[in-house]
């Protein structure tokens, strides 16, 4: 009598939502380096090829063209480049970040090194969607709030959390890799004056 194999089902949710209780440590031992309180994770498809978007995100300094509070990313060398980040009041924060680990159109992991205006580490996988409808480009980010809680609810107020980024850049980069182009909203001058401040 042949044996009957039963296909093990993948939970393919971003870390942070899992079902699985132990995803979120999970998670964090995944990210090479442990840095940061908080955990931010989200997946987007994209109907574009996983070396394609791969090679797009590797290139850093074209990250600026979608994340739109990414005011630089200078290279420094094969695995470490310097970031520019907008930050609540018109202020920046910056830090150095080293690539810990990287597969080749799989994932990239990073970790900002010591002196780092906020704290952080992430992992960045392309992963082919089933039924051949593209890639699955999940984000996981972990960093420690400027400033603690209250910094968390400042930079809530004005729509510069990591958690709000995260979920906005990946649609600003499906919308990018699918169209060549991001779909903008209609800005007051106001609007437009505190997001270049």
């Amino acid at each position: 009598m042949a044996e009957t194999l039963v296909p093990q089902r993948q939970d393919d949710a971003p870390v942070t939502t899992s079902k699985h209780g132990s995803a979120i440590s999970d998670a964090s031992a995944s990210l090479v380096e442990d840095k940061g309180d908080a955990l931010v994770g989200k997946t987007v498809t994209i109907n574009r090829p996983r070396a394609e978007l791969f090679a797009y995100w590797r290139e850093f300094s074209n990250l600026p063209t979608f994340m739109e509070n990414l005011v630089s990313v200078e290279h420094l060398d094969d695995r470490r480049s310097r970031w520019v980040v907008k930050a609540p009041a018109g202020k920046t924060v910056e830090w150095i970040a080293a690539i810990t680990e990287e597969r080749a159109d799989e994932f990239i992991a990073w970790a900002s090194e010591e002196g780092a205006d906020i704290s952080n580490s992430g992992r960045i996988d392309f992963r082919d969607a089933p039924g051949g409808r593209g890639t699955w480009v999940s984000a996981t980010i972990l960093y420690d709030p400027p400033a603690g809680v209250i910094g968390k609810v400042i930079a809530t107020m004005f729509q510069r959390e990591p958690a709000i980024q995260v979920r906005r850049e990946l649609r600003r980069f499906k919308q990018l890799m699918e169209t060549g182009e991001i779909a903008t909203g209609a800005r007051t001058h106001k609007q437009h004056e505190e997001e270049q401040g």
